[in-house]
């Protein structure tokens, strides 16, 4: 592949890897640029198009920042950028399934009141509509959402987009975070979880087709996060821990994943389904008090109490387990569930890098790990590589601030 709007980057591919692979800068500006976060649903299925954005970091943006675009990276036009929005509060896009919408909202929310509109796109730019204008509260309840997530997540059948938020008012001593979903036919508009622990959602429809998994939902319960009534997080306590469940978009049939809560694993709060199954899930793990960061095949389970790894008929497969004192962070799979792209820290035995490999169907571990890029990046929050693949897995893209600015990069070859 030869992207004739980005910058060849061969000095950020590893010593020795064969010929064929290559390093791309996407974004060039002087000021920040990044990806949207790994899990999120930003591609066309084609696997040509997909959404990043400018004057923006790993893990958002600043919801007054004028500055702050989405842009469309065109793959099949040799990675040419066009901005797709030009609101200031974009916010939480997700791409629709068939590749022709873009979804997102304006954050103009304010505690206890403000609004939040959500629109639509067509990928090409044009067909520009409000969907929602959200300036009340959420039907059937006294809750207005602010301190929006940066993150949306659009079902599998294009009907449905979940965020979260917050939402107390800040007079109210109630800790409410949430999740909030958007019916995108009728424009409903519900609040399915409600409570303390809903605080960093990481929400993920199943990108399966049945009927039934297509209102599931992955998300992350936060034991270790103590909010004030302003929704300002004013202490984590490392020992409480995360939990990582599905539950269906209505708030019914919460169920476990096989995973920390146990005094020695704790999920590092990485987790993504596994392509388009609806019963396997993987995750980040930090293990103590060994400190090794170890990637972790589960199975979805019947809720049994918020008790994690012990959760009755989980099974696990740890998938990094030939990896030598591993320290595995941030990855992705593919929609076919085979490719997996993961990143290692500057603390693991051979330093920092980004590797694909293939992942089992029967329980092994990972397969023909092979390192790909030294991204060089500095490893702060705001620097994260997170790396994610494109839909067919031919393709790996990642941020790092190497350069001395935060850039989106492509890596691809194999």
């Amino acid at each position: 592949m030869h992207l004739r709007h980005a910058i060849p980057r061969p000095d950020l591919l590893p010593a020795g890897i064969p010929e064929g692979y290559a390093v791309y800068q996407l974004t060039r500006e002087e000021i920040p640029s990044s990806h949207v976060y790994m899990e999120a649903q930003i591609f066309t299925p084609d696997s040509k198009r997909f959404i990043l954005h400018r004057s923006a970091h790993p893990h958002g943006s600043d919801k007054d920042d004028p500055e702050h675009r989405y842009l469309l990276c065109d793959l099949e036009a040799g990675g040419e950028l066009i901005p797709i929005t030009d609101e200031v509060g974009a916010n939480a896009p997700s791409v629709s399934p068939d590749g022709e919408y873009l979804y997102y909202f304006v954050n103009e929310t304010e505690l206890g009141g403000g609004r939040l509109t959500l629109k639509r796109v067509r990928m090409d730019g044009t067909e520009r509509e409000t969907l929602v204008v959200l300036d009340a509260p959420i039907p059937g309840t006294p809750y207005r959402p602010s301190r929006m997530y940066p993150l949306s997540t659009i079902s599998s059948d294009g009907r449905r987009l979940a965020t979260s938020c917050w939402l107390g008012d800040g007079q109210r001593e109630e800790i409410v975070n949430g999740m909030i979903v958007f019916d995108l036919q009728s424009g409903e508009v519900w609040a399915p979880l409600v409570g303390p622990t809903w605080g960093n959602l990481h929400a993920q429809y199943c990108r399966s087709q049945d009927p039934a998994a297509v209102h599931d939902v992955l998300v992350q319960e936060d034991h270790d996060r103590i909010y004030a009534k302003d929704g300002q997080q004013i202490e984590q306590r490392q020992d409480l821990g995360i939990e990582i469940h599905v539950v269906r978009d209505d708030g019914t049939n919460l169920r476990n994943t096989p995973w920390g809560r146990d005094g020695r694993e704790f999920c590092q709060g990485h987790q993504c389904w596994v392509g388009r199954s609806s019963e396997r899930v993987i995750t980040s793990t930090t293990v103590r008090p060994e400190g090794i960061h170890e990637i972790v095949e589960g199975n979805v389970v019947p809720h049994a109490g918020h008790i994690g790894i012990q959760s009755p008929g989980g099974r696990r497969n740890v998938l990094s387990r030939e990896v030598p004192e591993p320290q595995l962070f941030h990855f992705a799979t593919d929609i076919a569930g085979d490719r997996f792209i993961v990143d290692s820290s500057p603390a693991a035995r051979d330093g920092e890098g980004i590797y694909v490999a293939h992942l089992p169907q029967d329980g092994s571990p990972l397969q023909d790990l092979t390192l790909v890029a030294r991204p060089g990046a500095t490893w702060q929050s705001i620097t994260h590589i997170h790396p994610f693949l494109s839909p067919d897995g031919k393709t790996g893209f990642f941020n790092s601030d190497e350069s001395g600015v935060l850039q989106a990069y492509m890596v691809c070859g194999w």
